[in-house]
């Protein structure tokens, strides 16, 4: 696969991921809100934030090992999305906030199917040019973000338009974004009989840098819980429940611009400075934010820090990848990103479990523990700095 091939495949499931993510948006900033009106709270939140990652998860090194071994990824990305598509229609019908669990739980089984072959033709596309190849993705991913967001803002803060028409129009979207699949090509990968899914069988440069994703994914919880913060900060001073959810759905969006603009640079970063350099920034970055949660009161505050947040993501994202692909040999690509996909996505189930029993307790304590454990996460990178 020539350079320029390599690049249209990338843009091509940009464009993918631009739709879909653009559906997902349209659901995740109603989403707390619609299953706190299901008579959801904070353990809700918590369980439902943490199991829509961590289910997803589990399939995400089968999957990647499955891709690996048959030499095949094209037919997982297609299924991955329409599985989605599907279980995302049916969020919109649920009569209780223990279906919206089942079904969020069900649409990221397609999450599980698709995101390691997907990375592993990223990483073949433009081997020589990872930071930017997923600093694009993460770009595209976040670019859908913020049009869906948007939409969603206008259709429910001036159209009025309740949650459950948001989630169909949003689900119709997902199932457009399996067109540009067709386009992308594969690059022909000789099946390898004798691969063998195991942690041991990794370098001792991923196992460690792997025990620290693992630590930064306990610490970054649910994002429902910031947007919950925020309209909670906000219902005080404001005229309506809506009001206040507009204005945090409005930080949301704002998150979403920065997590977007600043995805790439931040990519191509990584590239020169080296990942490692540069998720040491993404992990001090959320530390900062988590403890400005705790103080925050203010909207102006408000915008400060879920700017921080999205720049946080932006950092992150893209050089956890990156910086993978380039630990892993060549023919276990997506063998190294499934088997970092679960176990970062295992730990998101009892971080957002345990920030949704603090939430209970008091809100703080939830941006207390995100900022304990990211500490901690960034004494360990620095331990094991001269190991990765």
């Amino acid at each position: 696969m020539d350079k320029k091939e390599g690049e249209k495949n990338v843009r091509l499931l940009g464009l993918v991921s631009f739709l879909n993510d653009m559906s997902s948006e349209m659901i995740n900033p109603v989403l707390p809100f619609f299953i706190t009106s299901l008579g959801g709270g904070g353990a809700a939140l918590g369980v439902i934030g943490g199991l829509r990652d961590s289910l997803s998860s589990l399939l995400k090194i089968f999957f990647g090992y499955i891709s690996d071994k048959i030499g095949r990824k094209k037919i997982f990305l297609f299924f991955g999305y329409f599985i989605s598509g599907f279980f995302k229609f049916l969020i919109a019908f649920s009569v209780s906030w223990v279906f919206v669990m089942l079904f969020l739980a069900l649409e990221r089984f397609g999450k599980g199917i698709r995101d390691a072959p997907r990375d592993a033709i990223v990483a073949d596309s433009m081997p020589h040019n990872l930071g930017k190849a997923f600093g694009i993705m993460r770009a595209m991913d976040s670019g859908g973000a913020v049009v869906g967001s948007i939409i969603t803002l206008l259709l429910y803060w001036l159209l009025k338009i309740d949650f459950k028409p948001i989630i169909i129009i949003a689900a119709i979207l997902s199932f457009i974004s399996l067109l540009p699949i067709s386009g992308v090509k594969e690059k022909n990968v000789k099946t390898v009989n004798n691969l063998n899914v195991s942690f041991r069988k990794l370098s001792s440069r991923l196992r460690f840098f792997l025990v620290v994703a693992a630590l930064y994914s306990l610490a970054n919880f649910s994002y429902m819980f910031f947007v919950l913060k925020a309209q909670n900060a906000f219902l005080p001073e404001s005229s309506s429940l809506m009001t206040a959810a507009v204005l945090a759905i409005f930080l949301y969006i704002l998150y979403n611009i920065f997590y977007s603009s600043f995805s790439l640079p931040f990519g191509k970063l990584g590239d020169k400075m080296g990942n490692k350099r540069v998720l040491m920034m993404g992990y001090t970055a959320f530390l900062v934010t988590t403890v400005g949660f705790v103080f925050a009161k203010t909207f102006v505050e408000f915008i400060f820090l879920f700017i921080l947040y999205g720049l946080t993501y932006a950092i992150t994202e893209a050089n956890h990848r990156a910086f993978i692909a380039k630990l892993a040999p060549k023919h276990m690509k997506a063998t190294a990103l499934g088997t970092f996909y679960t176990i970062t996505g295992l730990c998101a189930l009892p971080s957002s479990i345990i920030a949704g029993l603090l939430w209970n307790k008091s809100t703080t304590l939830t941006f207390q523990y995100g900022a304990g454990v990211s500490l901690l996460c960034i004494i360990l990178l620095g331990l094991f700095w001269r190991k990765i």
